[in-house]
């Protein structure tokens, strides 16, 4: 691994380890705090693409995959209080939900952005993090939160986001954290967007001929 990518994995295991933590903690009442930071890592993903190429994208991932999953896996031996109860920093279904998403989605973005690299320079990066942000939030969500796969962790109480709510508070009933999953996906979509200015910039200083 050239130490070229060490940010690139620092940054991306770092995002996975805060946002892991901050999508426990709501943003108002639909939203989750890790709907802020989790996008950045399309970001480090798509930037480690075009300066370095696909090979080099996937092992970043890789690496902070594994590293993101370590952290994890600590977080979930440490406990927090509050409210008069203890509970993991990050609970199991959390780190598994993450997990999974995580590698797909990040591998889907950069299959993606190869394979439209050589169009418009914005086209690869916002088509890999649109189509990989939309698959991570169905596996997350899912993982995390669904009744249907309490199986996995029967400790771990999510009965509260299977309260049966209209979407987003005016549409369709379906449980809290369809809406959740939902609000974080269209946040998601919204900073692919505005994401385009960094990496421009970014790649812009990064691929600067020395003189």
């Amino acid at each position: 691994m050239k130490t070229s990518y060490l940010p690139g994995i620092i940054a991306m295991a770092a995002i996975v380890v805060a946002s892991n933590i901050l999508v426990q903690f709501l943003f108002g009442q639909w939203l989750t705090w890790g709907a802020f930071t989790y996008p950045l890592a399309f970001l480090v993903t798509d930037v480690m693409n075009r300066v370095y190429g696909v090979a080099a994208a996937r092992r970043v991932v890789l690496a902070g995959f594994v590293v993101g999953i370590i952290c994890s896996g600590i977080g979930t031996q440490i406990m927090l209080q509050g409210d008069g109860y203890t509970y993991p920093a990050v609970t199991l279904r959390i780190a598994l939900g993450s997990g999974l998403a995580f590698l797909t989605a990040q591998m889907l973005d950069v299959s993606v952005f190869n394979r439209l690299r050589d169009g418009a320079w914005w086209r690869a990066p916002l088509a890999s993090t649109l189509i990989g942000s939309s698959v991570d939030t169905a596996i997350f969500f899912t993982i995390a939160f669904s009744g249907a796969l309490s199986f996995i962790e029967p400790a771990n109480d999510v009965s509260w986001a299977a309260e049966m709510l209209p979407l987003l508070g005016a549409g369709p009933v379906v449980p809290l954290w369809v809406s959740l999953g939902f609000a974080d996906w269209m946040v998601k979509l919204a900073l692919a967007l505005l994401a385009l200015v960094p990496f421009r910039i970014i790649v812009g200083k990064m691929v600067q001929p020395t003189t």
